[in-house]
């Protein structure tokens, strides 16, 4: 069988936008769309968006939950975090960290080579520390916590 490297390098291209501007898309609209990231950002110069992969209902599909946060959240595999400035397009990337068993397939060389997951799983092994500290402008944790209980008033003020 003859492959043509023009096609797989183009399928290999396609395969990384589509998968960056699925993330994309998500951390976009967590942050321009979500009811609780916008209440988040009304009280909070900045949030977090946290993204976790889940298998859906069928077995075979997967879906990125996003959860807008005032503190940064532990590392964990499979997951993704992001920290937004509040009602900006400004994003930084904290960590990409894949399931543990895909670790390798992101290996210089390899053909999903990615520098950044590199760098994340390097540090979630060796400096987790560094994952988990604050940003040096995050809100001190009472004041997140009072943040939390005026966004879950307003939300339910709202409902009613």
């Amino acid at each position: 069988m003859k492959i043509s490297l023009f096609e797989t390098h183009d399928r290999l291209e396609h395969f990384k936008k589509d998968q960056w501007e699925t993330i994309s898309q998500g951390a976009e609209d967590c942050l321009k769309k979500n009811r609780d990231s916008l209440a988040i950002q009304s009280k909070c110069p900045y949030v977090y968006l946290f993204a976790h992969p889940r298998t859906a209902d069928n077995g075979i599909d997967k879906r990125l939950l996003w959860q807008p946060r005032i503190s940064r959240p532990k590392p964990q595999t499979n997951s993704y975090l992001f920290r937004a400035i509040s009602f900006s397009d400004t994003i930084e990337i904290c960590w990409l960290l894949p399931p543990r068993e895909l670790w390798g397939q992101y290996d210089t060389g390899k053909v999903t080579e990615s520098s950044i997951v590199q760098w994340s799983i390097h540090q979630f092994e060796y400096n987790r520390e560094f994952l988990e500290a604050n940003h040096p402008e995050d809100l001190p944790e009472a004041r997140a916590k009072e943040i939390y209980k005026e966004v879950l008033r307003g939300l339910r003020f709202k409902k009613i």
